[in-house]
């Protein structure tokens, strides 16, 4: 069975830090692309975060130099580094993958909520 299981969200002020997890299982981690999205009230989903399997990365212009996406490979994790966060950044942050287990079909963990207060 494919499971993403995020955790490590919280309230925090306006430029401090979080850091969010992504816990994989059923999956071959290794291979996969790896995705953060976020959905703030009102709002679509967006994408914020990719890493490729290589270990290369793409974020949202609204992100770039604030955020790092990162992976460990032997503990079948994502990581998401969010620093200096803005009220804006306030959102359900989603883990991502499309894994071939699945037919390269979305699959979504259950969110984890970021608040960032002002």
């Amino acid at each position: 069975q494919v499971q993403l299981v995020e955790s490590g969200g919280g309230l925090v002020q306006a430029g401090g830090s979080l850091r969010l997890s992504c816990a994989a299982s059923g999956i071959r981690f290794s291979i996969a692309f790896m995705r953060w999205y976020r959905q703030a009230p009102g709002k679509q989903r967006e994408l914020v975060a990719t890493i490729t399997a290589g270990g290369s990365t793409n974020y949202v212009d609204s992100v770039r130099g604030r955020f790092t996406i990162s992976r460990d490979n032997d503990k079948k994790t994502v990581y998401l580094q969010m620093n200096s966060l803005k009220v804006e950044d306030t959102a359900v942050y989603y883990c991502n993958a499309k894994p071939w287990e699945l037919g390269y079909r979305d699959k979504f963990g259950q969110g984890t909520q970021v608040t960032v207060s002002s």
